[in-house]
């Protein structure tokens, strides 16, 4: 017989989209039941900071506008939660590669044991030549990860 998965710390990433509400909104559900920690986490793209935009195109301004816009979003979150009931909630605004963070660098800084994300809303073509965060995820992470479909 096996026995019941708990799970103690589940992280969700979050990029603003429906999609990533709606696996922030399950994470809360799956909290709630195992009483875990939720970490939600925004991850800066850092390719977008220097990789292709010239440095004429890019300002600290701009870095920072998106900054406090990561801020009000993760803040929303919280909200959220609190509406739903649940407040052992934790943000964690990264700047980085969001494949490598939500895979490698935030499961071990969390000792999370579930990974929550919304299937990637690219298309087939912008799949085949980025590869989605959520496919990278599943190959690469320490523990379970739960794809979240869109309903």
């Amino acid at each position: 017989m096996m026995e019941s998965q708990e799970y103690t710390s589940i992280l969700v990433g979050t990029d603003g989209s429906d999609q990533a509400k709606l696996a922030f909104e399950k994470a809360i559900a799956v909290a709630k039941r195992n009483n875990a920690r939720v970490v939600v986490a925004h991850i800066m793209e850092n390719k977008l900071y220097g990789g292709t935009m010239s440095f004429s195109t890019f300002t600290p301004d701009l870095l920072q506008a998106q900054s406090d816009q990561a801020k009000i979003l993760l803040d929303d979150y919280v909200k959220l939660a609190k509406d739903l009931g649940y407040d052992h909630v934790e943000t964690v605004l990264e700047f980085g590669s969001p494949k490598v963070m939500m895979s490698k660098d935030l499961p071990e800084k969390y000792k999370t044991d579930l990974i929550m994300v919304g299937q990637s809303g690219l298309n087939a073509v912008e799949r085949l030549v980025m590869g989605s965060v959520s496919d990278h995820i599943i190959r690469t992470a320490p523990c379970d990860v739960l794809i979240i479909r869109p309903e």
